[in-house]
């Protein structure tokens, strides 16, 4: 992920688990130890389309819907996927054999997050620290075939937010995949994201 997706994560998680809508671009560059000019740079488009609004040494997110949206129209799922293999499993099996140093994404954190499925999923997608890449191919080896182990790099500040993805990754995430069933699992999303 980039730098200004990370801004823009933490930007939303905090409207919608924490009711904050007020920022300092110097709160975020300490947070993420990011300089204050790639902070700027990274609300330039939000300013544009009116998502925030700067004044002063502050700024507010004014849109949280635009915000999310130009998140998952540019976010690129596919340059993240360090790992994919066929396990056969199914999917409950091949969660419960993950290694610790995994972050549910996607489907397996929607269902640990809200427990109620809108859709049956075959395909599991987690996130973990590239160095422990490791872990995961020596438990499940390559082998070719429709591929429903997909392994996505963790940006370092993930898991700051647990083990578990936050509801507006998963939500950016399912906007970049083919599944047929990831519709119904945005919509349902949706309903459970507190930013519309």
């Amino acid at each position: 992920m980039t730098k200004k997706e990370i801004i823009w994560r933490e930007i939303l998680i905090s409207a919608s688990q924490n009711k904050k809508r007020k920022f300092t671009q110097k709160e975020l560059a300490q947070k993420f130890h990011f300089s204050l000019s790639t902070v700027f740079n990274s609300l330039k488009t939000p300013r544009k389309i009116q998502a925030i609004e700067a004044g002063g040494r502050n700024f507010i997110l004014r849109d949280p819907e635009k915000l999310l949206y130009l998140w998952a129209v540019q976010r690129n799922l596919d340059k993240d996927i360090l790992y994919q293999t066929r396990v056969e499993k199914s999917v409950l099996e091949i969660e419960g054999l993950m290694p610790n140093s995994i972050i549910y994404g996607l489907y397996s954190a929607f269902r640990k997050r809200i427990q109620t499925l809108p859709a049956d999923y075959d395909k599991v997608y987690v996130y973990i620290p590239e160095k422990n890449l490791k872990e995961i191919q020596e438990r499940f080896p390559e082998k070719k075939g429709y591929p429903n182990l997909i392994v996505l790099a963790a940006d370092q500040f993930l898991k700051n937010y647990g083990q578990i993805a936050p509801l507006v990754q998963i939500y950016v995430d399912l906007w970049n995949v083919s599944e047929w069933y990831a519709k119904d699992y945005l919509a349902a999303i949706k309903e459970k994201l507190d930013l519309f």
